[in-house]
């Protein structure tokens, strides 16, 4: 059975399907197609390659054949927002397009997709713009194509858009076989003793709290995640690492690091707001609070990018620089560490 082709695999039903009690066996994809409006069996056919069509629970095949009451459910890693898809005008980083792929530099702030609350001014309304969707068709319209994987969205840098179906096919094969390359630039809390090191452990929700995530080494809880870091650069109290993302799971980097005992610096959520090293004095205790005005978010950048061109064959690989937030406070570090003031 195919793993998560997508880099944060939390999916969410768009429609279900039970089939007739009267059906005739069927294939799969012919089923569909022939029961879902504006749309062919071979853009069905993709959006089981990709791993979005489950039956009776179980992620399906195309040749699957049907019986009687099995029950089809489409999923997909977005939340189903039930309004008109609204284009807007809204500024977008643009560091490659053709006519299959494009690959846009998000900001820090900016939501990737529509849902929970963020019904506009996300990467989908601006990219909808950009491609020039009409709003309403664009549930049909291929170009609007598919993110195939998502970062946070108070994490920047580079993201891959499928512009059409063929393409988002070739991209979330290779997000399955572990084949892109994402590397990630994060200031983490404390000094890590080794230069380098895997993390090895599943990643699930937190029972505790469902709005975060924990890493489990229990093989029976959560599904597979495995993080190699890498030390680029040692502040005493703070490291700058590089992560290489062998595998993509919901806040991957931010629940690894938190994990091993160094949360991102400024990351809320897995408490890399509290003071995790340093002194006691008022005086650093000011020093981290001026370094959290700077960058107000987990320091985590998506910088470096690569992936098989779905048309070409290419292997591309993109690069991106810190941001403003991330290099202003990494400045600051490495003044403050250079001249280690007594308190």
């Amino acid at each position: 059975m195919m793993q998560e082709p997508i880099e944060e695999r939390e999916l969410f039903e768009h429609f279900t399907l039970t089939v007739d009690a009267g059906q005739e066996p069927v294939r799969l994809d012919k089923y569909m197609a022939s029961h879902l409006e504006n749309t062919s069996r071979a853009r069905v056919q993709n959006a089981i390659k990709s791993g979005y069509v489950f039956v009776n629970d179980k992620e399906a095949k195309a040749n699957l054949v049907l019986r009687p009451r099995d029950v089809i459910r489409f999923m997909m890693p977005y939340e189903k927002h039930g309004f008109q898809l609204l284009p807007e005008e809204i500024p977008l980083d643009i560091v490659y397009e053709d006519d299959d792929v494009l690959v846009v530099n998000k900001p820090a702030g900016m939501v990737v997709h529509p849902g929970n609350g963020h019904f506009s001014g996300t990467l989908v309304n601006a990219l909808a713009f950009h491609l020039g969707i009409d709003p309403s068709q664009a549930e049909d319209d291929e170009r609007m194509g598919v993110l195939v994987h998502r970062i946070d969205m108070d994490t920047s840098g580079l993201l891959v858009v499928a512009k059409n179906d063929k393409a988002q096919a070739a991209l979330a094969e290779q997000f399955f076989v572990h084949s892109i390359e994402r590397r990630y630039q994060a200031v983490v809390w404390g000094n890590i003793h080794e230069d380098e090191g895997i993390i090895d452990a599943n990643i699930g929700r937190d029972p505790s709290d469902r709005l975060k995530f924990r890493a489990f080494h229990n093989p029976e809880i959560g599904k597979r995640a495995v993080t190699h870091y890498r030390v680029l650069e040692r502040f005493g109290f703070v490291t700058l690492v590089e992560c290489r993302l062998e595998t993509g799971r919901t806040h991957q980097i931010r629940v690894h690091m938190s994990g091993i005992g160094h949360p991102l610096f400024g990351d809320e959520r897995y408490g890399g707001t509290e003071i995790r090293s340093g002194t006691i004095y008022s005086k650093y205790k000011q020093f981290i609070r001026n370094c959290m005005e700077l960058c107000p978010r987990q320091a985590l950048h998506a910088k470096t990018l690569g992936f098989v061109h779905p048309g070409t064959g290419e292997f591309m690989r993109f690069d991106s620089s810190l941001p403003e937030d991330m290099t202003a406070l990494l400045e600051k570090w490495r003044k403050y560490s250079s001249s280690m003031p007594e308190e």
